[in-house]
């Protein structure tokens, strides 16, 4: 069959085959399908959607484009985490530590950052002297070593993806849920993981705007690892504020020491979200007996600073300096210029932030990117000083600036004030947790 009659059959609402897919898939990488009929098959996907066994399909059919990671040789049920990206989203740098001092196996390929929302890569750069372009069997060394290592992705995993989304990034096909799926997904499996949990966020800092984009897009990678025999299980958590209070790469690794040390109360959203997450893991890699077990093995292991030693034995054996991650180590880490007090112009309430506005005031002092090639200055960024629901006064600092080149500073303040929203009446409680799906 001409590939021309494919996209028709898709944009007449046919369902796809297997071996469809696969030499759809093959033939694109292989240059055979150019890229507009490509395009063309990604707005028929868009507009007419495609069943959960099309998506198993295609993400199998993306993961077998490229290298496949083999960790069958290390111990234990091999756990992953991914975030589907936002502001303040710290979690990798807490959990992973967290459930390897509790007996887990982390072995994590993650991403750099690019525009609103920080890369866990870049995070883990700000640390003199890490190195997270590690070979294979250097990053499964660590692993057997440490119990968990977080490194850059080989660098022919999952070509057709890349391909793919450089497409859907100029076709307007980014949204399309199966083709987010696969992407996120087919990634994750190649990475070799056995067990993997998943963090949809939902709200104006994501991706996924709305509640409703985030539940099918959770239920569908937990139906993809149904289909494809993993273990997949999903959170949709909020991020219409950022996650943590520090944004910005040192800092946000700061926030993550200051967690693994016990100085950040159990209420707060990224101690809660990180808790949640391990607990999924923890269960997943048949770690503890139930789920109130799970949470209290996590809490010890940042009460006993096992965790910490686990992100500090991580970062020495990537060829980091880990004397960077205590409490008094990390204020070298986030020495910059000036520091400036954004501050409350009103008396009132926060009822909801931007969070996707306070990413980008962030990258644009110089901790994230607007282009690939952007030079990132790990010490700058923002550290929220409020939560959304808290009464301010005027003049009461909404958040602290760190700041090494001020030529954007101006904007960066006038975009953190309209970011901000603060109105008379005391708003309602605002979640963390809208769901989790499990096969």
């Amino acid at each position: 069959m001409r590939f021309v009659d494919l996209i028709e059959k898709k944009a007449d609402g046919g369902i796809l085959s297997k071996e469809e897919i696969t030499d759809m898939v093959n033939g694109f990488v292989a240059g055979d399908i150019p890229d507009y009929q490509m395009s063309a098959m990604m707005m028929a996907i868009l507009q007419k959607d495609m069943t959960d066994q099309e998506i198993a399909d295609l993400t199998m059919a993306m993961m077998h484009s490229g290298d496949v990671v083999d960790l069958s040789d290390l111990p234990g049920i091999k756990l992953d985490k991914h975030s589907t990206g936002g502001v303040g989203d710290t979690t990798t740098l807490v959990v992973a530590p967290l459930v390897a001092a509790c007996g887990g196996t982390v072995a994590k390929m993650s991403g750099r950052g690019l525009g609103h929302t920080g890369g866990t890569l870049d995070k883990l750069e700000s640390i003199p002297g890490t190195c997270i372009e590690q070979p294979l069997e250097a990053f499964k060394d660590i692993v057997r070593k440490n119990g968990v290592a977080v490194v850059g992705q080989t660098g022919n995993l999952v070509p057709a993806d890349k391909k793919m989304y450089a497409l859907r990034d100029v076709t307007a096909t980014v949204r399309s849920i199966p083709l987010i799926a696969s992407s996120i997904m087919s990634k994750k499996l190649a990475s070799g993981a056995d067990a993997i949990v998943l963090d949809v966020k939902t709200g104006s800092g994501a991706f996924m705007r709305t509640k409703e984009e985030a539940f099918r897009l959770a239920k569908t990678m937990v139906n993809i690892g149904a289909l494809l025999h993993r273990q997949v299980r999903a959170l949709v958590t909020d991020m219409d504020q950022p996650l943590g209070n520090a944004v910005g790469n040192a800092l946000e690794v700061q926030e993550a020491v200051q967690l693994l040390s016990g100085q950040i109360p159990e209420t707060d959203p990224l101690y809660e979200v990180c808790i949640l997450l391990g607990v999924q893991m923890l269960m997943m890699g048949k770690l503890a007996d139930s789920e109130e077990d799970a949470r209290n093995k996590l809490k010890a292991a940042i009460a006993d600073g096992s965790g910490l030693k686990k992100l500090q034995g991580m970062i020495t054996l990537e060829g980091g300096d880990a004397s960077y991650l205590t409490v008094e180590g990390m204020k070298k880490l986030v020495t910059v210029k000036q520091k400036v007090d954004v501050k409350a112009s009103r008396d009132g309430y926060i009822h909801g932030m931007q969070a996707e506005e306070i990413g980008t005031a962030a990258q644009m002092l110089g901790a994230g990117r607007a282009k690939k090639d952007d030079i990132i200055d790990p010490a700058v960024g923002l550290v929220m000083k409020v939560r959304c629901g808290a009464q301010v006064k005027k003049g009461d600092t909404l958040c602290t600036l760190y700041v090494n080149d001020g030529k954007n500073l101006a904007e960066v303040e006038r975009m953190l004030q309209d970011a901000i929203h603060i109105a008379p009446q005391k708003p309602e409680p605002f979640k963390m947790v809208y769901g989790v799906f499990t096969d």
